[in-house]
């Protein structure tokens, strides 16, 4: 599906390997960046860096390649493709005409200095400025965290929200949302997708748009990638110092401050607390680690159990008190009642098909149905009644009854027998 390949999440390497290599081996001047590099390698790649971590002299590719047995040939390659590609060993000329392996030796010192010991403190404890009156504790950290992330979903789905100018064109550029001359920004096909994913996946596609637009805002690329890498490895509940940040950074502090990944109580705060979302955003993107998705899950409100009831007559059951999940349903149907702990709804033709309109597919509505089912709609076969997911399938058919396709007119022909020629080569390839 088209849709698809644009909301396509690319992990943390993927990211990397697409960057300029002068960017590449700037970043590998940061031990957090090595040390987080390294941590999301495969762990066959883990074993070809520890091996020549200490090693002075290039290896030859004939010595590496004997170092798996011959059936797991295709895990090497692999291997070899990751850490070339992340220009983490270079390709070395050796005597006789062989080649061989090296460490980048940027990569290789920096990632010696995290895992050993030594080098300068990778980021500022708060503690230098002496007690916190105002302390947060963990609990408040992750309530904070999905509060300020929430204000952004609602935001999405049309629901009065305070957001920056900075965050609504965010949003826009990276096609989640839609805006015309005079009208309100409105989701888009692309981001009814965004909102279906999981909150940590959700993170990391929304950084790496922001990463995207940071150097046209005039900021280092490297400098706030690092500060990124940094955050994950601070300690959650741990306030930190601001002293010492370039202007730029303080800046990206802010939008990290409306995204939720940091608290910080004033603007000009000398201290800040990393939440949860910051701590895990680096952990698990390359191959969504467990331990990764189970941190953000355990936060309050990211991990919402089925609470959706459909019945055969276009009702709609939602027993939830979240306004960004009544939001969602209230994208394609209409709201009939609200209650303390339920909302009904009616699904219509006209609310699908404005739904339709704005973008969403019928198939996301019936994704978005499915997966929220209450567990009682999950015990019977199939879990959504099929008039209801057929008619809003047909809803769909109703406005896409013509198929428009590029064309081209020839006209102004010099003889008719030039118009023949193109006319029986057209009639041969229909």
């Amino acid at each position: 599906m088209k849709l698809r390949v644009q909301l396509q999440c690319k992990n943390l390497h993927e990211y990397l390997r697409e960057l300029n290599p002068e960017i590449l081996d700037r970043l590998y001047n940061h031990p957090a960046t090595c040390l987080a590099v390294y941590r999301e390698l495969p762990s066959l790649a883990k074993n070809y860096v520890m091996r020549m971590l200490f090693l002075d002299q290039p290896l030859p590719q004939a010595a590496v390649a004997l170092w798996v047995k011959k059936d797991s040939q295709r895990d090497h390659d692999d291997c070899v493709s990751v850490l070339t590609g992340l220009r983490l060993w270079h390709s070395h000329h050796l005597q006789g005409g062989l080649q061989g392996y090296i460490l980048n030796p940027v990569f290789k010192d920096n990632l010696g200095t995290a895992l050993l010991g030594g080098g300068a403190q990778w980021a500022d404890e708060g503690s230098t400025l002496g007690p916190d009156r105002h302390a947060r504790d963990i609990e408040s950290l992750d309530r904070y965290a999905m509060e300020r992330w929430e204000v952004i979903l609602q935001f999405m789905v049309g629901s009065p929200s305070a957001v920056s100018q900075d965050l609504a064109q965010l949003l826009i550029q990276a096609g989640l949302m839609k805006s015309e001359a005079g009208e309100a920004p409105y989701i888009t096909s692309a981001g009814f997708q965004f909102l279906l994913l999981d909150t940590a996946s959700q993170l990391w596609y929304f950084t790496l748009q922001y990463l995207k637009t940071a150097q046209s805002r005039g900021m280092d690329l490297v400098e706030i990638l690092s500060f990124l890498f940094q955050l994950s490895f601070s300690t959650l509940g741990r306030d930190y110092s601001v002293e010492g940040m370039s202007e730029s950074l303080l800046t990206f502090l802010q939008h990290l401050r409306e995204f939720g990944l940091v608290f910080q109580r004033k603007r000009k705060s000398r201290r800040y607390y990393p939440t949860r979302l910051a701590i895990t955003l680096a952990a698990g993107v390359t191959n969504s680690s467990s331990s990764s998705s189970s941190n953000i899950a355990s936060i309050p409100g990211t991990k919402d159990a089925g609470f959706i009831v459909v019945e055969t007559n276009y009702r709609i059951y939602a027993y939830t008190d979240s306004e960004l999940q009544i939001a969602l349903v209230a994208l394609f149907s209409e709201m009939l009642y609200r209650f303390p702990n339920v909302v009904v709804a009616q699904l219509t033709r006209e609310s699908v098909q404005q739904a339709i309109a704005n973008g969403i597919t019928a198939q996301q509505i019936i994704h978005f149905l499915r997966t929220r089912a209450h567990p009682v709609l999950l015990t019977q076969t199939p879990v959504l009644p099929p008039t209801i997911t057929d008619q809003i399938r047909l809803w769909e058919l109703e406005r896409d009854r013509l198929q428009f396709t590029e064309g081209v007119l020839y006209n102004q022909f010099l003889s008719q027998a030039d118009f023949e020629v193109l006319r029986d080569r057209a009639q041969v390839r229909i």
